[in-house]
């Protein structure tokens, strides 16, 4: 195994979040708002404990698939580590395992709070609590990715480990540039999110924080009511066009920029995801509205359109509270929280277009049982799909389901409700945050045992990598690898 490259990559993910520790010194400056010493403490460790490695360790660029997998596992779960002490050094509410959730929900975008008063919080923590949100959004690995040059075969390594197989399809360009699309498209929507949130009546602080959370798909806001505080439908349109862009594929809003056209988005998965919106959104207007016949048919449509696009881009923000929902509007967002946004994107979840690919295997073999001598094949738009390309995605999707049961068996063992323990654990696992009940859209997980907390974390951390590097890391220490 390549120590030397791991190392040296696990520490420029450490300086990526020092990077962004040292503007929360200076936004800390800016609001002399008391947390200074935690920020610059934060800063300093994580800063020095990332230049080791690049001072100390010399320059290696050949890695394995063995080392790609750590250099992913590692990078994430250390960002974890260190991005905890800003709210662990704080204090207040912050106990180490709440230190440890905050900083896993932010990372892996999944937007989840232990916070009961987030206003309350420093200028200065909130601002990383956001930023926390960018750096995962963008994925921590990518950020080394940019830096390296395209003809680094670390780049193509890391690029065929980190963005898998259904994003990369949509990008029509070299394995090596894929990161970089990626990025030029998420900073992008950032520019114009942040813009956007001026134009409706956000306080800069505010515009760049949310414009953070939005395009990363990730839910932290820094408002108690999350985007209900403003009560605007502009800062609603704003967030719905957004969230909804961060949840489409951006090699298809990268090719629509650069051709000029809206032709790369005529394709089955775009179609089935906006569908899919539409109908789910139409439905839950409908039972808000039959649920509380004094609301008004405006509002049901607006709490329905946003709920629905905040929970299928995987972000949580909400403009109501689901705590005393009935079960029809919060099973409807379970369904959309399944689903999630499409592959390429920031949003996590099984992605529709596994699902879609579901749908069609399904159809194949109701087909051939039909008509077992009629000649069946699985198209995706003009591309003829054989088993080998659906395979490894609808295991992908029994793996998940795998995953979710283990969880909601565990987290119930803690002395959650059955139905905690189910909504709790699909929205982990999903990068969804809120959940129902008192983990809802204007709830938070402070109450949850400290056992579950954790358990919650893994499912944050399997759902934001897609399972696979984390089994792989499992199977190499367990010795699984190895061939006789």
């Amino acid at each position: 195994m390549n120590y030397k490259a791991i190392s040296r990559n696990v520490g420029f993910a450490l300086l990526v979040s020092a990077l962004f520790m040292f503007l929360s010194i200076l936004v800390s400056l800016i609001y002399n708002d008391g947390a200074l010493t935690p920020m610059v403490i934060s800063f300093i460790i994580t800063f020095t404990l990332g230049s080791f490695p690049l001072i100390f360790v010399r320059h290696a660029s050949s890695i394995s698939l063995r080392d790609g997998f750590v250099i992913i596992f590692l990078s994430w779960l250390m960002s974890f580590v260190f991005g905890m002490l800003p709210y662990a050094l704080w204090g207040g509410p912050f106990t180490l395992p709440n230190a440890w959730f905050e900083s896993v929900s932010g990372f892996t975008t999944t937007g989840a709070t232990i916070l009961e008063d987030i206003e309350a919080l420093p200028k200065s923590l909130l601002f990383w609590r956001s930023s926390t949100h960018f750096i995962g959004g963008l994925g921590v690995v990518v950020f080394l990715l940019l830096i390296l040059p395209n003809t680094s075969p670390m780049k193509l390594r890391l690029t065929s480990l980190e963005v898998s197989n259904l994003s990369k399809n949509g990008y029509r360009a070299r394995s090596n540039q894929t990161s970089s699309i990626f990025a030029y498209v998420y900073l992008g929507l950032m520019a114009l999110a942040f813009i956007a949130f001026l134009i409706v009546g956000m306080s800069p602080f505010d515009a760049v924080c949310h414009a953070f959370s939005v395009c990363a798909t990730g839910g932290f806001s820094t408002k108690n009511l999350s985007l209900g505080a403003y009560d605007s439908l502009g800062v609603e349109i704003v967030t719905i066009v957004f969230l909804f862009l961060a949840s489409v594929h951006f090699g298809s809003i990268y090719l629509a920029v650069v051709k000029r056209s809206l032709k790369p988005f005529k394709n089955p998965v775009f179609f089935f995801y906006l569908g899919s919106l539409i109908v789910t959104s139409s439905l839950l207007a409908v039972s808000l509205k039959f649920q509380d016949p004094a609301l008004s048919v405006g509002r049901a449509v607006r709490e329905g359109v946003f709920q629905t696009i905040s929970t299928a881009s995987t972000s949580g923000f909400a403009i109501t509270d689901n705590l005393n929902w009935g079960f029809v509007p919060n099973y409807l967002l379970i369904f959309v929280a399944l689903m999630c946004g499409c592959a390429g994107s920031t949003s996590c979840g099984i992605k529709v277009d596994r699902i879609l690919l579901l749908f069609k295997r399904i159809g194949l073999h109701v087909g051939r049982i039909l008509n077992p001598s009629a000649v069946n094949e699985v198209r995706l738009g003009r591309v003829i799909l054989k088993d080998e390309d659906i395979n490894p995605h609808t295991m992908y999707i029994n793996i998940y389901f795998m995953v979710m049961l283990v969880s909601i068996l565990l987290v119930s063992l803690t002395g959650l409700s059955g139905e905690y323990s189910f909504a709790g654990s699909l929205a982990m696992l999903s990068n969804v945050g809120p959940s129902i009940g008192r983990m809802g859209t204007m709830g938070n997980y402070n109450w949850v045992p400290d056992t579950a907390k954790f358990l919650f974390t893994l499912d944050m951390f399997l759902g934001r990598v897609e399972i696979y590097p984390i089994l792989a890391v499992m199977g190499m220490l367990l010795g699984l690898d190895n061939r006789k």
